[in-house]
């Protein structure tokens, strides 16, 4: 089907569980693929394509090695493998964002796919990935195809490569999108990809794609928006969602079984579990429980940064605690250190002496 008109007058047509964008002219390609990656001046079209079997199903390879793997599926789906690149992901073609923004002659384009709950990470996370070629079935996780209609120099694309990165990141950090590889915030998935289009027909020739540029600010706000409607399409991450404690603090893994563990081992009369889950749930989401909750995280955070010193913190976060407690009418906790393992304990303890009262009143 057709998918989009973009003002370049390029047609990209979502079928085959693939999004084509069809070049009407000349353009210039800058990819991060694998696949016929880099930069090119030749290509007649760029694609995405989900990998997966089925819903929910593992992503399906057609040879040994990623690169051939391509190769086949651009045949597949009516493509020349030497004229076109492509990026793969395990994320639904149905649930594309497209973001567009002009500004006088200059319309700039972003279609991304994306998910990041499984494979969000933070840059410079421990990694264990040390091989030549790329893994097989490891795909794309966000996805971006940026169409910037106007003619520029390779180094502008590659720029414009960078500000397109920096709004992807913010998009993630707008969320607090935590990294499933350790206690930071994500800054994106372990195998994003991004293919970046210039029109080389363009009457217009820019030469600034950064922060200081116009163009720079139309990359910005239509990946960063593109970024997180994909993300709520894909995986339901978003502001609504993520107004939850147990999101904000899965990174530090806290989860609704780890507070139910502890209950178990701390309560004198215990509840049925779906009663424990359905209070905790419910207290998850309550503004004092929540904005305190940030707050307490966020002292954390600048303790691991280096931006806020032990006692700083200890004051702080005692306080906070304190008036948790004070609202629901609880004893608060002592921190006994300031590190992850010692402030998790103090919240949980906190936490399941709250939810303990709440049950006991139902």
């Amino acid at each position: 089907m057709k998918l989009y008109t973009v003002s370049t007058g390029d047609i990209a047509y979502r079928y085959e569980k693939s999004i084509v964008l069809f070049f009407k002219g000349a353009r210039k390609v800058l990819s991060t693929s694998v696949f016929n990656g880099g930069y090119h001046e030749n290509f007649q079209a760029v694609f995405n394509h989900d990998g997966k079997v089925g819903s929910g199903m593992p992503c399906e390879m057609l040879a040994d090695t990623y690169t051939e793997h391509m190769q086949i599926l651009a045949k597949r789906i009516g493509l020349d493998p030497d004229m076109v690149t492509g990026m793969g992901t395990a994320a639904d073609m149905e649930n594309v964002a497209i973001e567009s923004l002009k500004y006088k002659e200059l319309t700039v384009t972003a279609i991304v796919t994306g998910g990041i709950e499984t494979n969000g990470g933070r840059v410079g996370d421990p990694a264990d990935y040390y091989k030549p070629i790329e893994k097989p079935d490891k795909l794309g996780t966000i996805n971006i195809i940026l169409v910037l209609d106007a003619d520029m120099p390779p180094g502008t694309l590659a720029r414009a490569l960078v500000t397109c990165t920096e709004a992807k990141t913010a998009a993630i950090q707008e969320l607090l999108a935590g990294s499933n590889y350790s206690t930071g915030l994500a800054t994106g998935s372990g195998t994003d990809q991004t293919i970046i289009i210039a029109n080389t027909e363009a009457e217009i020739y820019l030469e600034g794609a950064g922060k200081h540029s116009k163009m720079g600010e139309l990359i910005g706000k239509t990946v960063t928006k593109a970024v997180k409607a994909a993300l709520s399409k894909q995986s339901g991450l978003n502001p609504e969602a993520q107004h939850n404690v147990f999101k904000r603090l899965k990174r530090f893994k806290v989860t609704t079984q780890s507070v139910w563990q502890l209950y178990q081992e701390q309560a004198a009369v215990t509840v049925l579990k779906p009663e424990f889950l359905e209070t905790a749930e419910s207290l998850a989401k309550e503004p004092l429980m929540l904005t305190a909750t940030s707050l307490y995280v966020h002292l954390l955070d600048q303790f691991l940064w280096g931006l806020l010193g032990k006692d700083e913190v200890l004051v702080a976060a005692e306080k906070i605690l304190a008036d948790i407690a004070a609202g629901y009418d609880a004893e608060s906790r002592v921190l006994r250190s300031i590190a992850v393992e010692s402030m998790m304990e103090a919240w949980s303890e906190l936490f399941v002496n709250i939810v303990n009262d709440k049950v006991k009143k139902d």
